[in-house]
C-alpha cells in the first residue's frame, strides 16, 4: 500500500513537472533608446493577460543583458514590445541571431521597426525599417490576406486610427497580411503598396511584425489583440499562419 502511495505521489509530480516544462514561455522586450511610448505600459498588461488566458508564461524585461545565449534558449519567441533605437551590443547582437537561427520566434510590434538601424541583419528580421509617420488619424487597413490566424477574424477593410509608418527596405520576402490605403488619410510615401503587417521564415526561426499599437487603446481593442495573439502563435511555432 505504502509503495503505491509513494509511485501516486512521484506520478503526480512528474505528470505537473512535465505540463509545467512543456508550457510555452515568451519574453517580452520594451527596451527604448530613442522614442518611448508611454503605452508600453498597457501592452505589457495585454500579454500578460494573453498569458495567462492562452495558458503560456510571458517574462517581461528592459535589460538588454537578457540576450544571451542560455537564458534565450527556454524562450519560444521574443516580442520586442515598442523597442527603440541601438539596444544591443555585439554579444548581444551575437546570441540573438543564433536564437533565430536556432529555430526561435520574433514578434515586432511598431516601433520594432525603428530599433537597431545599424545592424542590417536585424532590418531584415523584421522587415523593413521605418522612415517617418504623419499625425495619429484615421484610415483603411485592407485585409490582404484573410485566411490567416492573424487576419481571419478581420472585416475586409478594416477602419482604424493609429500612426501609420513610413518604411524603407521592405524586404520581398515578406507575406504580406495588412496594407494601409494611402487614399483614406493623409502623409503616406509607401504608394499603392503599403505593408502595414506580415510574416515571414527567416533564417530557420519565425518572424512577425505588426505597425499598429502605437496608442494605449491599441491594447483592449480585441481585433488587435486578436491579430496579435494569432502572430505570436505563429512565431511561437504553435500553429501554422494558415
Amino acid at each position: 500500500m505504502y509503495r503505491n502511495l509513494i509511485l501516486l505521489f512521484f506520478f503526480l509530480c512528474y505528470g505537473s513537472y512535465n505540463s509545467f516544462a512543456k508550457q510555452k514561455k515568451v519574453l517580452i522586450f520594451s527596451k527604448t533608446a530613442g522614442f518611448h511610448h508611454s503605452s508600453i505600459k498597457e501592452g505589457v498588461i495585454a500579454l500578460q493577460k494573453m498569458a495567462r488566458i492562452h495558458h503560456f508564461i510571458a517574462d517581461t524585461t528592459t535589460d538588454a543583458k537578457k540576450f544571451n545565449t542560455k537564458n534565450l534558449r527556454q524562450y519560444a519567441t521574443v516580442v520586442f514590445l515598442n523597442t527603440s533605437g541601438n539596444v544591443f551590443n555585439s554579444e548581444q547582437e551575437n546570441a540573438f541571431q543564433t536564437y533565430i537561427k536556432s529555430g526561435g520566434g520574433f514578434v515586432g510590434v511598431h516601433s520594432a521597426t525603428n530599433t537597431e538601424f545599424e545592424w542590417p541583419w536585424f532590418g531584415r528580421l523584421v522587415g523593413a525599417y521605418f522612415v517617418k509617420h504623419p499625425a495619429q488619424q484615421f484610415a483603411d487597413i485592407k485585409v490582404t490576406d484573410p485566411k490567416t490566424i492573424a487576419t481571419s477574424h478581420l472585416p475586409a477593410v478594416w477602419h482604424k486610427k493609429d500612426e501609420w509608418y513610413n518604411f524603407k527596405d521592405i524586404s520581398t520576402d515578406l507575406h504580406i497580411l495588412l496594407s494601409v490605403d494611402e487614399s483614406t488619410y493623409q502623409g503616406g510615401t509607401n504608394g499603392s503598396n503599403h505593408p502595414m503587417a506580415w510574416y515571414q521564415e527567416f533564417e530557420g526561426g519565425r518572424a512577425f511584425y505588426t505597425g499598429l499599437g502605437h496608442g494605449p487603446e491599441a491594447y483592449t481593442d480585441p481585433l488587435f489583440l486578436e491579430h496579435l495573439w494569432g502572430g505570436l502563435q505563429y512565431a511561437m511555432g504553435s500553429k501554422k499562419m494558415k
